[in-house]
């Protein structure tokens, strides 16, 4: 029935995906007010290990302290401010040292040595500056506000949700880096709904039923649903024929669909009967998001003979592009000044609450 009104819910203003001023204070109120996940924790397996991360136009080290503890600092040194890591990741041999002046850290921010200060001040008074890390399941989280909300609050129920994946486990096959001239939250919005699937994504929609499953009620912390298989398929590749064994500790339920889930602000997680991809998103600019996507299986199946995980990956990445390329497409057309907001249409119900989340979370711009 069409409203007489015309109060229905519509997409956000155009500023919301254009304006620079709209973009910086989203980047302080979501990437550096929440806890956002950075990578995974096998990324650094041993102690001295680690990778840089860029977040809100912050640079950070994250580094694995000890076999149980990571750790996160800024990438500045306390001597002169100079940006102290260079290298995109690697490992420190026990310490971490800035190469300007040589002043020398534990892999804990402890300052070890200030060559040339003849201890005009205490060490202690002198430590990295550190962000607030917490791991949920090996996917690494930091807050950059020091907030008093923990990584479990924000969460919500997720961690029971998914428990039976044991993603903690599960070892990197592949990991693909994409730049996409497109708003983070337009990426964002596409990955929620399959109403476009028939259209943009045929070897998709031939494989899974775009209306089938069951979205979540939506939450604070995240938006998300189901999707089912169609046609004897079992797993979403190439050709749905499943080459591995489904993940060990899954219901026969869970291992007959496809959980697709927005972990605000910045994870994608696609959990499958027997692998886990991810996306995570950095926003560089007001149009323009770098995108992380992981490939993660069982290791028990990687270490078998003739293991196959490539029919997932390329079956993925031609449906990212596709996306992407979407994606893009929008940001430009809602650079236009005949855009105006459009209505949703009701299968669009996860779209219009991450809408009303963005505009509950805004705070005047500074």
């Amino acid at each position: 029935m069409i409203s007489e009104t015309d109060d229905v819910a519509k997409t956000l203003p155009a500023r919301y995906y254009t304006d620079p001023a709209v973009f910086d204070n989203e980047l302080r109120r979501f990437y550096s007010e929440m806890w956002v996940c950075i990578g995974r924790s096998n990324q650094i397996p041993a102690p001295g290990d680690y990778f840089l991360r860029e977040i809100a136009g912050e640079s950070l080290i994250v580094v694995r302290e000890t076999k149980d503890t990571i750790r996160t600092f800024f990438n500045v040194c306390r001597h002169r401010g100079t940006r102290i890591c260079p290298v995109t990741e690697g490992h420190f041999a026990g310490h971490i040292q800035c190469g300007y002046h040589g002043w020398k850290y534990a892999l804990d921010g402890r300052l070890l040595g200030a060559p040339h200060m003849h201890e005009i001040f205490r060490r202690e008074q002198y430590p990295l500056h550190d962000v607030d890390t917490d791991v949920w399941d090996g996917h690494i989280f930091i807050n950059m506000a020091k907030t008093t909300q923990s990584l479990r609050t924000q969460l919500a129920d997720l961690p029971q949700k998914f428990s039976h994946w044991r993603m903690g486990e599960l070892a990197l096959y592949r990991r693909t880096s994409y730049d996409v001239k497109a708003n983070w939250k337009l990426i964002l919005l596409n990955y929620n709904e399959c109403l476009h699937c028939p259209v943009l994504h045929p070897a998709l929609n031939a494989i899974s039923d775009y209306r089938s499953g069951n979205n979540d009620e939506p939450n604070l912390s995240y938006i998300g649903g189901s999707m089912e298989f169609r046609d004897g398929a079992r797993t979403m590749s190439t050709d749905g024929k499943l080459r591995r064994a489904y993940l060990p500790g899954l219901s026969e339920q869970e291992c007959s669909k496809v959980y697709y889930y927005a972990v605000y602000p910045n994870l994608l997680l696609s959990l499958h009967p027997d692998y886990m991809m991810t996306h995570l998103l950095f926003p560089r600019a007001v149009d323009r998001t770098e995108v992380i996507c992981e490939w993660h299986f069982d290791p028990a199946e990687m270490a078998k003979p003739g293991f196959e995980g490539d029919d997932a990956v390329r079956f993925w990445d031609e449906t990212n592009r596709q996306d992407w390329c979407i994606s893009e497409l929008s940001q430009a057309g809602i650079r236009s000044k005949a855009y105006t907001p459009g209505p949703y249409s009701p299968s669009e119900r996860l779209l219009w609450a991450f809408d009303q989340m963005i505009l509950e979370r805004e705070k005047p711009a500074s």
